[in-house]
């Protein structure tokens, strides 16, 4: 099946009341794994490709080929989109766009806002004539992930809609509350205003920052519109951690697949239980 754009499944995802998740690729094995678990689980996945990732695999056409080999060799049947993670500009989008990828996140929300809508509306001008979707962020998500540092900053509820009319992004990520990286402490998600701008925007919402989110959050969330829930750093740590415990119990393996492999099937539990919680599992 070939990678699909991300608005079909996120419309459906909102119609029919679960997430797809994003899951983050850093290398093949955490391509594998996510693969592996959509394809298991039946569930429609995205796979988010930070700048400081893309860049590190070897660049977007390099990151796209691997996904499309995976998928080939896999024989993937469920829908798959290559999402950018915070595209910082108009151009980086656009080499997105150019190398394959099938939807593109705009972040601009740290300009003003005006600024914020017109290379929005920019990149929503050069990704829809191309079947691309489009991501956009109002507000501030806290934390760090990938050298994208913030502190948090709520969207506005009438801003996200003014966004939304001026552009025709396909999804929304209002910043309510949530953290790139692990959380101190509980989270404490802006519900009320999650719900308003559900409301007024009627497109589907994106929470960031999924990673430590309890379940009941989760669902609350989902039930006000949230469609697209991204996880990253739950597979980092999981991967991180059976590596660690395999290298400090051998001292002598050198063959990298003998530690990869397992971190590999880590990552794929974790993606498993993700995709169970947020609903998505046999709706592909």
């Amino acid at each position: 099946m070939p990678l699909v754009s991300m608005k079909e499944m996120l419309i459906k995802a909102k119609a029919e009341s679960y997430a797809v998740g994003q899951f983050n690729i850093n290398n093949l094995e955490w391509t594998q794994a996510i693969l592996q678990a959509a394809e298991e689980e039946k569930s429609p996945v995205i796979l988010g490709v930070s700048e400081g990732a893309g860049k590190y695999m070897g660049g977007f056409i390099a990151v796209v080929k691997m996904v499309e080999g995976l998928m080939e060799s896999y024989k993937t049947t469920v829908p798959v989109a290559i999402h950018l993670d915070h595209g910082s500009s108009f151009d980086k989008c656009k080499e997105a766009i150019d190398a394959g990828f099938t939807s593109v996140m705009i972040d601009a929300s740290h300009h003003p806002f005006e600024e914020n809508i017109e290379t929005t509306k920019s990149v929503v001008e050069y990704a829809h004539a191309k079947g691309v979707s489009v991501e956009a962020e109002l507000g501030t998500v806290g934390g760090e992930e990938d050298g994208v540092i913030g502190g948090i900053m709520y969207a506005n509820p009438q801003e996200c809609q003014a966004l939304v009319e001026a552009t025709r992004i396909d999804c929304l990520a209002p910043a309510l509350g949530s953290v790139h990286g692990p959380y101190k402490g509980e989270p404490n998600l802006g519900f009320t205003e999650m719900e308003e701008i559900s409301t007024l925007t009627d497109v589907p919402l994106v929470l960031h920052g999924g990673t430590g989110i309890p379940t009941k959050d989760i669902q609350r969330s989902i039930s006000l519109g949230t469609a697209k829930i991204n996880v990253n750093t739950e597979n980092q740590i999981a991967a991180t951690k059976v590596i660690r415990e395999f290298l400090d119990g051998d001292k002598k393996t050198y063959d990298p697949r003998k530690y990869l492999g397992p971190a590999r099937e880590a990552i794929k539990a974790t993606v498993i239980g993700k995709m169970r919680e947020f609903g998505s599992s046999g709706k592909a």
